[in-house]
């Protein structure tokens, strides 16, 4: 066989594999077409250029396949690094910063400002037609005081999705900044992952994925023997009672406890480190990360 004909014949067998990749996903595709999926992202993917555009591509194929997709952001890298160049240290408890009146104004520059201008810059330059907002725009997440000792840190009383819906509705893709609002109007700094899980819950989304820097969840962190591929809700809770979890994956759990509670399907957490770790949970058979049921794992 001639050299050509050797390339020609690599280059079919590549392009024939391509297929047989697509028609595997062609049964997700399926399913899913017509569900909404909320996509939780922290700032971390955020800030690095080259996985934020992969990211924002992995999105848009989601939505140009049927999915309604909600971005739902946070900025926890970035707001840290304004406070320490402003001269203050960011402070935690139980995995959520503590936000006075400074911070909080530290806090909206970023994830307003920052991050949600990026991501919408993102997804536009690739097609799509993103629009930012966040929790004060229509009152879509109305908070109260989550613990005087963590100051403007809001616990989630109701969530109004009606914004989000109209926007679904008219063919855009909503990118959530987590910050919410009280009664009189006053802003409040909310756990992104709190955040993507009530609107998850609001919307009766189909999945929520909750993207972080670890490879999804383990029984013993630091292990990697003990990562957990697939549990139920009565087992999440009973990891969560116990409290053994790492204080980073705590928002996190109680996240997708809330939103399965609320009716969501099924969550996935995530390691969004991993180039098209979305796709590959959503569309594969395998899966990576971590899968959550309303039901018992088989």
């Amino acid at each position: 066989m001639s050299g050509n004909a050797r390339a020609s014949a690599r280059h079919l067998a590549e392009t024939q594999a391509k297929a047989k990749t697509l028609l595997e996903a062609l049964p997700y595709i399926e399913e899913f077409a017509g569900t909404r999926v909320v996509v939780k992202v922290g700032g971390e993917i955020t800030e690095a250029t080259a996985s934020a555009a992969a990211f924002t591509r992995d999105l848009l194929l989601l939505k140009h396949v049927g999915v309604d997709v909600v971005l739902c952001h946070g900025g926890g890298p970035q707001i840290s690094r304004l406070m320490e160049t402003v001269g203050t240290s960011p402070e935690f408890v139980g995995g959520l910063r503590v936000t006075d009146a400074e911070t909080m104004r530290l806090t909206a520059m970023v994830l307003l400002g920052d991050v949600n201008r990026t991501l919408v810059g993102h997804l536009n330059a690739h097609g799509s037609h993103a629009v930012g907002l966040s929790g004060v725009d229509g009152r879509l997440f109305l908070c109260e005081p989550k613990d005087p000792a963590l100051g403007f840190v809001g616990e989630i009383v109701s969530v109004d999705p009606r914004p989000v819906v109209r926007l679904l509705e008219d063919g855009y893709m909503p990118v959530v900044a987590s910050v919410g609002m009280d009664e009189d109007g006053n802003a409040f700094n909310i756990n992104a992952d709190t955040a993507a899980g009530a609107l998850a819950g609001a919307l009766e989304a189909e999945k929520l994925i909750v993207l972080t820097n670890v490879e999804g969840l383990y029984e013993d962190f630091g292990d990697a023997d003990s990562l957990v591929s697939e549990i139920d809700t009565a087992g999440l809770r009973r990891m969560y009672d116990a409290g053994g979890l790492h204080t980073g994956m705590l928002p996190k759990v109680a996240a997708v406890l809330h939103a399965l509670d609320a009716g969501v399907a099924a969550a996935h957490i995530l390691d969004g480190r991993i180039e098209h770790s979305v796709l590959l949970e959503i569309f594969t058979p395998e899966g990576i990360g971590t899968k959550v049921t309303g039901e018992a794992a088989t």
